[in-house]
């Protein structure tokens, strides 16, 4: 647990075990924390490394600004990889954080082993900036946030079976979206994406890429995530079958299990054929 100056703002990241480096990079909505459950196993055989963007868990707020672009997301993770005097590491990013790593991997692909992309689309279209503008005018009403929010996070199978610990949640996450530092922070993030599209760029990345789709994510839908693959030259993909956005919450076995396999197989071409 430590932090480091990103210009005047703090960066609060973590690390864990030794070995080759990967880094995790969070979903709009997570933090360093969100990964709690993932540390033992990241860690195992490698040095994991967790941040949490501006904006977001324990590093600063950007209140100071209007707006800003989620490009300067990029540069704190660069920014971080130069504090950790890091030549080389694999990323792996989920939604948002996915976002980030391909906006990386397009700027700084000789800093990348490895890219790993979970519920993450090309850019911020129609659909996805209209759902982002939803959660904004939900502000300030913790129930219509949660209800906004949440609810489309996940599979439908997921939550009626789950219904229970859902409605545990909904009352944990009250008073957070109730909160105006954090509903301020959510929607600074939310309009950093606003100019997210790297779409013509992405066949500009050759490193090893893994790439993941969820059947029923209605936020970043299989399409999204295929058009990725189409463009990535180096490029292995799977599909996770009834699974929602949060794919780390409602598969964490399988979850780990790409991560941990595709980060740590140090062959990834067989000459069979």
């Amino acid at each position: 647990m430590a932090n480091f100056m990103f210009g005047n703002k703090s960066i609060y990241y973590e690390e864990y075990g030794q070995g080759e480096p990967l880094i995790l990079l969070n979903g709009i909505m997570m933090s360093c924390m969100s990964w709690a459950e993932f540390i033992e196993p990241f860690s195992v055989h490698n040095r994991l490394i967790l941040v949490d963007f501006l904006d977001q868990g324990r590093s600063a707020r950007m209140d100071d600004c209007v707006e800003y672009s989620q490009a300067i997301q990029v540069e704190v993770v660069y920014s971080l990889m130069k504090h950790l005097n890091l030549k080389k590491a694999s990323i792996m990013g989920i939604s948002y954080g996915g976002e980030v790593a391909l906006r990386f991997a397009v700027k700084y692909q000789e800093k990348v082993e490895k890219l790993m992309l979970f519920n993450t689309t090309a850019r911020t279209g129609e659909w996805l900036g209209d759902i982002g503008n939803s959660w904004i005018k939900a502000e300030y009403d913790p129930d219509a946030y949660y209800l906004t929010t949440i609810p489309i996070i996940y599979s439908p199978s997921f939550y009626k079976k789950n219904n229970e610990w859902m409605n545990n949640r909904r009352e944990l996450l009250r008073p957070v979206f109730g909160n105006k530092d954090f509903i301020s922070a959510m929607e600074r993030l939310t309009n950093s994406s606003s100019d997210y599209d790297v779409s013509n760029q992405i066949e500009q990345i050759k490193v090893p890429a893994l790439v993941v789709s969820c059947q029923q994510d209605y936020l970043t839908p299989i399409e999204e995530q295929q058009y990725i693959v189409s463009k990535l030259e180096n490029c292995h993909y799977v599909i996770i079958p009834e699974c929602g956005h949060a794919s780390m919450y409602e598969q964490p076995v399988l979850f780990a299990s790409l991560v941990i396999g595709f980060m740590n197989n140090s062959k990834l071409k067989f000459n069979i054929l």
